[in-house]
């Protein structure tokens, strides 16, 4: 009896002793793993303040397309397949990042216009809204961006809808390379909205 007690106590502490040491190891495997690198678009100059505006234009935040609204970066691999990056993620919510670079941009290549966030507190604005279809890295090594802008008046009337595409070859392999041809490809949509803008003369 007192031998068959031993061999249980011992048979206990071994698995105890199993037991402490898978603990071990999976917190050993847990510490070990890598944080996710974190990425920002490309900072834009200081925005435009006209002293005498011309007019004052609200950008919405863009609506993106739902495989566009998360962490990671996406990364379309052939026509149809779509990888949203795990350890490549934006720092920020990049719908964010899009209307703050947008907003920046805009009021570089309208200097006699006001470019604000739409809060609803500018009456006499015209509303820019935007939808964003695309804004990805390409298997054929180019970082796009497509979607659709709209002007309305101060009384939501429909003053001009277009869309947009823009696309940007990568200098190098890698994420840092391809988030900076992102924000290339989104300066190019800048640009292309406020030349649309300037010939519409929607502020005159």
């Amino acid at each position: 009896m007192r031998l068959l007690s031993t061999n249980r106590l011992s048979l206990l502490s071994l698995k105890g002793l199993s037991l402490l040491v898978a603990c071990l190891m999976l917190t050993a495997c847990a510490s070990s793993v890598t944080p996710p690198a974190r990425y920002m678009l490309p900072n834009s100059q200081l925005a435009n303040t006209p002293n005498n505006p011309q007019g004052t234009l609200q950008l919405s935040s863009p609506r993106l397309a739902h495989y566009l609204d998360v962490d990671g970066i996406i990364m379309q691999l052939d026509d149809i397949t779509l990888n949203e990056a795990r350890e490549h993620q934006w720092a920020e919510s990049i719908g964010r990042q899009l209307a703050r670079s947008l907003r920046t941009r805009l009021s570089q290549e309208l200097p006699l216009i006001r470019v604000v966030r739409d809060d609803s507190s500018q009456p006499e604005a015209l509303s820019l809204r935007l939808e964003v279809d695309q804004f990805q890295g390409r298997h054929d090594g180019l970082a796009i961006a497509t979607g659709q802008w709209q002007l309305r008046s101060t009384s939501n009337e429909l003053l001009a809808m277009k869309t947009f595409a823009a696309q940007t070859a990568l200098d190098d392999d890698g994420y840092p390379a391809l988030v900076r041809a992102l924000g290339a490809s989104w300066d190019d949509v800048a640009e292309q909205i406020a030349d649309q803008i300037r010939q519409g003369n929607y502020f005159n």
